[in-house]
């Protein structure tokens, strides 16, 4: 899952050593933005480990349940009218135009035919 905040960007995943404990991880392209999510949202987020030979360089484990709520108290603080101008001012200008290139090519959805734009997502479990 790709959380894109206004603290900063996160892809949360289930990894193979993952479900068997209740944990998931959490990664980013910068350490910056996970020691943003341990401060705000996300306190039990462990160790910040640097892997440079992998596609996220930073990566750190957190317990599922901790996931959830951390994800309730980014909601719970939402408190602005438009997602872009709120990157600008928390994170700069730099990381907003980033955010912008993603907000555009994400708007191309909108010009294809609905049956383009979907794709079936099967059921889980």
């Amino acid at each position: 899952m790709w959380l894109l905040t206004p603290i900063g960007f996160f892809s949360i995943v289930c990894k193979p050593n993952d479900g068997s404990d209740g944990m998931l991880t959490v990664r980013s392209r910068n350490q910056a933005d996970l020691e943003n999510l341990r401060e705000h949202w996300l306190p039990e987020l462990g160790e910040i480990l640097v892997t440079r030979g992998n596609d996220y360089r930073y990566r750190a484990r957190a317990p599922r349940e901790a996931v959830a709520r951390a994800m309730s108290r980014a909601i719970e603080a939402l408190d602005y009218d438009n997602f872009k101008s709120r990157v600008w001012r928390t994170q700069g200008s730099e990381r907003a135009h980033v955010y912008g290139e993603v907000w555009e090519l994400l708007h191309g959805l909108q010009g294809k035919a609905e049956h383009e734009q979907t794709v079936p997502v099967p059921p889980q479990g």
